[in-house]
């Protein structure tokens, strides 16, 4: 475990004691992992009680991790025990993100992702170009989905890989 992984989990535990504290209750510490891949930064995995990161995000991104992305999923975890199931960003999370851990609710990061975005591939309308990824592109040839375009509303073509 690299020491800044090792601070990511000593953040979880602060916002878990804090949450605690501020809420009154007795949350236990969620398992974490730092298994996330793609272009997601974090992921909170309600029943199973366990935090996913992304390391090379968390690499090049530390401080807004620590800051951001950490209270962000941990607020996923105390709002499902505090409501149960509810919108992933609704009032009850933006509360939680505001009122509790005093951090802005941002629902996306902005982070730059091109150094884990996978391969693109390039669909074509009459108008314009998209780029898909792996998967959209593999349920295209399987059959199992078609796209189209958001303007001239053609159904989009294979053209390349970028």
């Amino acid at each position: 475990m690299t020491p800044l992984q090792k601070q990511v989990l000593t953040h979880v535990e602060h916002c878990i004691k804090h949450a605690n504290q501020r809420l009154n209750k007795r949350l236990q510490l969620p398992a974490v992992n730092f298994t996330q891949r793609g272009k997601i930064a974090g992921t909170a995995h309600l029943q199973k009680w366990e935090l996913r990161f992304n390391p090379i995000l968390l690499a090049e991104n530390p401080e807004a991790f620590l800051n951001q992305v950490v209270a962000h999923e941990v607020a996923h975890l105390v709002v499902f025990k505090l409501f149960g199931r509810v919108r992933p960003h609704g009032r009850e999370w933006q509360l939680i993100m505001t009122e509790v851990f005093n951090v802005a609710p941002k629902t996306t990061h902005d982070f730059n992702v091109s150094s884990v975005a996978g391969t693109s591939y390039i669909y074509h309308c009459q108008c314009s170009e998209y780029p898909l990824t792996i998967r959209r592109h593999n349920k295209v040839k399987r059959g199992q989905a078609n796209y189209h375009c958001r303007k001239c509303r053609q159904l989009l073509a294979f053209k390349t890989v970028a």
